[in-house]
Formats: C-alpha cells, sequence, structure tokens
C-alpha cells in the first residue's frame, strides 16, 4: 500500500467511524471543493424529488482517493468523479486521448475491478486550467502554455495538491511544455488560488477549466494547444449493486446526464464561490429552471 492510499485509508475510517447505515438509505457523496458539492447537492435534491425520500448527504468528504475507497467499501452509493482522475489517479494508467475511448477505458476497468459504473457524462469537461493574471507581469499578452515555457525569467506556481502528486497533473505539464520553476509549487487548499493570484504570492495557478472565476476578466487562461492534460468529463459513478437493486435509481441519476456544459458550471461555482449563495439555493434553482429535470 502506497503513502497516499494508507492516508485515505485511515481518512476514510476516521470519517465514517460509528456510522451505520440502513440498507435502503441512499447515501450521496462529493469531493471538498465547491463544484463536487454543488453536483452532490443537485443530485441529492433530484433523487428527493423522484424517488420521494430523503438522501443522506456525505459532503467535502477529502481528495479522491477518499471518495472511491468510500464508493468500494459501500460506505456512500454516488459521487462525481472525471474521466481522466479515474484513469490516472484510481487506476495509475495512462488516460486515453480520446474522448470516447477514455470514458470506456474507466467504465471497463472500474466494472471489472470495482463492480462500479460509470454513467454518461453530464455534459462538461473540467480539465486542468493553468491561469495567470490578464495583463499582469510576467505573463502579459500570453495566450498559450507554448507560450509561457519561452518565458526566461520563469513562474511561481500555485497549486493543490493532487495536482502536484498526480501523473496527469504537474508531471504532464513537465513533460509536455518544460516551463521554468523559480521554485517549488506552492501548495494551498483549490479555493485560496485565484486569491494568492491576485495578491501576486503566485504567477501562475493550477486551477480547473469551469472555476467560476474564469468569468471574470483578471484571469487568463492558457490553452492546453499541446495537449499535456487528458479529457475530465464529469460524471456520476455509482455501485452497481445499488442500480441493480433499485431501477428507478438508475433512472433518476441517468436524466442528469447531458443537463450541464461549461457555461453553466462555471455558472454555478460563481453563484458560490463570489456570490456566496448556499448550495441548496443553487441546486434547486437550477432544478426549478430547467424543464426536463422538473
Amino acid at each position: 500500500m502506497d503513502r497516499a492510499t494508507a492516508i485515505a485509508t485511515l481518512s476514510l475510517a476516521v470519517i465514517f467511524s460509528g456510522c451505520g447505515r440502513r440498507a435502503d438509505q441512499i447515501v450521496v457523496a462529493s469531493k471538498n471543493f465547491t463544484e463536487q458539492v454543488i453536483l452532490g447537492e443537485i443530485i441529492a435534491q433530484h433523487l428527493e424529488h423522484r424517488l420521494g425520500k430523503p438522501v443522506t448527504r456525505r459532503f467535502n468528504l477529502g481528495g479522491t482517493l477518499i471518495a472511491h475507497q468510500a464508493l468500494v467499501a459501500g460506505e456512500i452509493d454516488l459521487y462525481p468523479e472525471y474521466t481522466g482522475t479515474g484513469a490516472a489517479a484510481v487506476l495509475k494508467q495512462e488516460p486515453r486521448k480520446k474522448v470516447v475511448e477514455l470514458l470506456e477505458q474507466v467504465r471497463q476497468e472500474y466494472r471489472s475491478k470495482f463492480d462500479i459504473e460509470w454513467l454518461d457524462p453530464l455534459g462538461f469537461n473540467n480539465t486542468f486550467a493553468m491561469v495567470i493574471r490578464t495583463g499582469q507581469a510576467p505573463g502579459a499578452g500570453l495566450r498559450s502554455l507554448s507560450d509561457a515555457r519561452r518565458l526566461a525569467t520563469g513562474w511561481l506556481l500555485g497549486a493543490g495538491y493532487e495536482f502536484e502528486n498526480r501523473a496527469d497533473g504537474l508531471a504532464a505539464l513537465n513533460r509536455t511544455y518544460g516551463l521554468r520553476w523559480n521554485t517549488r509549487p506552492k501548495t494551498m487548499e483549490l479555493g485560496l488560488l485565484f486569491r494568492a493570484l491576485l495578491e501576486n504570492q503566485v504567477s501562475m495557478i493550477a486551477a480547473n477549466s469551469t472555476d467560476g472565476l474564469l468569468t471574470r476578466e483578471d484571469f487568463t487562461m492558457l490553452e492546453d494547444d499541446l495537449g499535456a492534460f487528458p479529457s475530465y468529463e464529469a460524471c456520476i459513478l455509482v455501485r452497481r449493486v445499488r442500480v441493480k437493486s433499485n431501477p428507478a435509481l438508475l433512472a433518476a441519476l441517468s436524466e442528469l446526464s447531458g443537463e450541464f456544459d461549461t457555461a453553466t458550471i462555471r455558472r454555478l461555482n460563481y453563484s458560490a464561490d463570489v456570490e456566496h449563495k448556499s448550495v441548496s439555493e443553487i441546486a434547486a434553482k437550477f432544478l426549478s429552471s430547467n424543464e426536463r429535470l422538473r
């Protein structure tokens, strides 16, 4: 067992110690960042509306390995995940470049190894986003990561723990572009990255392409013109034993496939991170405004 897995296992034991659950209890979970919590709440409210009974929420579990292990252990029933993350962080495989092939790669492996199903994509790709301040030194006028690698003065990177340590994160960026770094990345919570950039604590951050703050003109997302990062299509992961015994659950979850795009998820994230609206309110408004999901 590697160090990351050991930490995830210990964290999982602490989170769920003493937590029993009924056989018919549906548990919806999320990882620990805004988009995940919003998606988790949308899923939970939608299921409550369709199935006519409350579901249990286990949001902000932590990183990918904690959420994955909770799902495999049956402590939770479902949570949102991303195809590239499943391949690289969980399966420890090179993610296939073509979107359809990548989804099939994780589907087959998760079914055979974990008895977990990837539902059809929600409709958006949340890839890594290398972001700089618009019009500010040292990146003024840059538009792509190929532009950024030509900067002789180098960069100071701000990033989350997973980006620094995953093969599809910093390692893939360095392998593809060979950017010059002035020092090791400053590792911080994802919610602090944009503030650190605005306050000149760093000159580039590894954010997500669906971050709500990317709607503001203060920030420029550099184009990944050489394709360092794979696709990260958002999907719902669910235990197969759960949907086999409950066809109505599968039907309700499947209704969410294709109902999001990048503009929509950025708007939802902005509502939480910038406008400070409650996740419950954001989810309810999204569902009530979608004629198919009412």
